[in-house]
């Protein structure tokens, strides 16, 4: 997908006009009328969008400090990693807390100048 492309569909997802398609685990997810027929269920992950767009904006920042047109720019790779553990305390009655691990997740994301 095209960068300024990819931009406008997360603008609409956070504004709730465009609904992401879930296509493995949507056994409770909701059908959306903006979805085509093959994949009907999905939601609107504002906070996931959000981050993703301005990751978007640091890969169009980059492409401008190298000189590249970013109106030409496609994404080629997007890919999300398990990241370390932060752990985290979580108090309980009697003094005790549950110790909780927190996973951190590590997004790249790879851009290409069309010609």
């Amino acid at each position: 997908m095209k960068l300024p492309d990819a931009k406008r569909l997360l603008e609409r997802v956070i504004e709730l006009k465009q609904a992401v398609a879930y296509r493995r685990f949507h056994k409770e997810v909701p059908h959306r009328r903006q979805l085509n027929e093959h994949f009907y269920a999905g939601r609107f992950p504002q906070k996931a969008a959000g981050r993703l767009f301005k990751l978007l904006e640091e890969l169009e920042a980059s492409a401008e400090y190298r000189n590249l047109d970013p109106e030409r720019l496609k994404i080629i790779h997007a890919a999300a990693q398990r990241g370390t553990k932060v752990p985290k305390r979580n108090p309980r009655a009697f003094g005790r807390s549950d110790l909780l691990q927190g996973t951190m997740t590590h997004i790249e994301l790879v851009g290409y100048e069309l010609e």
